[in-house]
């Protein structure tokens, strides 16, 4: 009789549909990490082959603040130019320069993120150690040929600066 019994509930466990219903847990992360252009780069044209970002050169180098609220959750990355995005007709090789520094700071400390960045190719890395807020300065310089002069026109060139959680 047991076992009739259990065979019997198991049948209706079996007979009974059972359903799921899959529910969205939804969230926002908004960084901790601000970046903000503070001054915007001018090149200055200081010999007929060269653009230079370097204010002896005419030019104005680009700053860029980079605004943490949480240390350690963040590096910067900031590439300086390594090309044009708009320029007259170029039949020659243009040889780019650049480097990225710390410009102000927020705490002192701060200081030392120009020997803990790490630099490759055209890009500058820097670990975000500290809260607060840290300026970078950005130098670019354009070679054009072998002492040929650079057509007339108008000349732009793009870099980057971005927070990266990590």
């Amino acid at each position: 009789m047991f076992i009739k019994k259990t065979l019997f509930v198991m049948m209706a466990a079996l007979s009974f549909n059972a359903t799921a219903e899959e529910v969205w847990v939804t969230g926002n992360v908004q960084s901790k990490c601000v970046v903000t252009q503070d001054t915007v780069g001018v090149f200055g044209n200081p010999s007929p082959s060269k653009l230079s970002t370097d204010p002896t050169d005419g030019g104005v180098d680009p700053i860029v603040r980079f605004d943490v609220v949480q240390a350690s959750f963040y590096k910067a990355r900031i590439v300086h130019p390594n090309d044009f995005s708009e320029a007259p007709a170029l039949n020659d090789v243009v040889n780019w320069t650049g480097a990225t520094s710390v410009a102000q700071v927020s705490d002192a400390s701060m200081s030392a993120y120009d020997t803990s960045k790490v630099e490759f190719e055209n890009v500058t890395e820097v670990d975000l150690t500290i809260a607060g807020s840290t300026w970078f300065k950005v130098e670019s310089e354009a070679d054009y040929g072998f002492s040929k002069a650079l057509p007339a026109g108008q000349y732009r060139a793009m870099m980057t600066a971005e927070c990266i959680a990590i």
